[in-house]
């Protein structure tokens, strides 16, 4: 199993940016049922949630609910994470994550700054 994260960059406050993450080595069945999704780690060092499915579910850090929207192509096996209203606090690296078949897979990271 693999994960390839892609789509970050730099981007203007307030802008827009959409990254996306491609899924190889696991069945469609198992790649829309898995618990999946994005965390960010800032300057401060930490990883942290931003964006998850759990199964159907979506879970939202609270500092970018109704900003950023995770979604997921089953055809394509790709996550989404869609970021819209972005600040310069967004500046951080993100990774894709997934659990397949009873193992934790990540990607390597993609980094998105915001800055004018």
């Amino acid at each position: 199993v693999q994960l390839q994260a892609s789509g970050g960059g730099l981007v203007q406050p307030g802008g827009p940016l959409r990254l996306s993450c491609s899924v190889t080595g696991v069945i469609t069945s198992v790649f829309n049922s898995a618990d999946a999704g994005w965390y960010r780690q800032g300057p401060g060092g930490q990883r942290d949630l931003v964006a998850t499915f759990s199964g159907r579910a979506t879970n939202y850090a609270d500092s970018v609910k109704g900003r950023f929207t995770i979604s997921r192509d089953s055809a394509r096996k790709r996550l989404y994470l869609q970021m819209n209203s972005l600040k310069p606090e967004d500046t951080a690296v993100y990774y894709c994550h997934g659990n397949y078949a009873g193992y934790t897979y990540w990607g390597q990271g993609t980094l998105v700054t915001v800055s004018s």
